[in-house]
Order: structure tokens, then sequence, then C-alpha cells
């Protein structure tokens, strides 16, 4: 019995060496992207800084181990500072 996974360890094993090659090639040729400048601030920069700032928040939150309104209170709180 010890010989079937052996078999199927060895078969396997070279149909992952026989995929490499085109592994390698998908990987070798990056797509050209066209060179365009990054806008200064868009819109939606100020909804990751929002959504950080949030998350933030609810971390703190979580490790005070606030339930109820005072995790409610503390979030407006949090989130509503500069």
């Amino acid at each position: 019995m010890s010989a079937v996974p052996m078999r199927f360890s060895t078969l396997a094993a070279a149909v992952c060496l026989s995929l490499l090659p085109v592994a390698g090639g998908l990987a070798a040729a990056p797509p050209a992207l066209p060179a365009q400048p990054a806008p200064a601030a868009p819109p939606s920069s100020q909804a990751a800084v929002k959504h950080a700032k949030r998350t933030i928040c609810l971390k703190d939150a979580k490790t005070k181990k606030l339930v109820g309104a005072d995790k409610t209170s503390f979030l407006k709180n949090c989130i509503g500072a500069p």
C-alpha cells in the first residue's frame, strides 16, 4: 500500500514541474500600462481616510470592551474628532 502514495506524489511532482514554464511565461511579461499622472487628491482618498479612522476607533472600542450606548458614544466622539 505504500507504493500508491509514492506514485501519486511522483505524478503530482511531474505535473507541477511541467506547469512551471507556463507560470514563468505569465510572470515574465507584465502588461504595459500607459503612464498617467495621478490626481493630487481624488475624492476617494477622503473616503479612505474616513474608513481608516473609523476602523481605528472600532478597534479601540473593542480593546476597551465597550458595548451598547457607551460604544456608540465613544465612536461618535472618536470619529468626529479631527
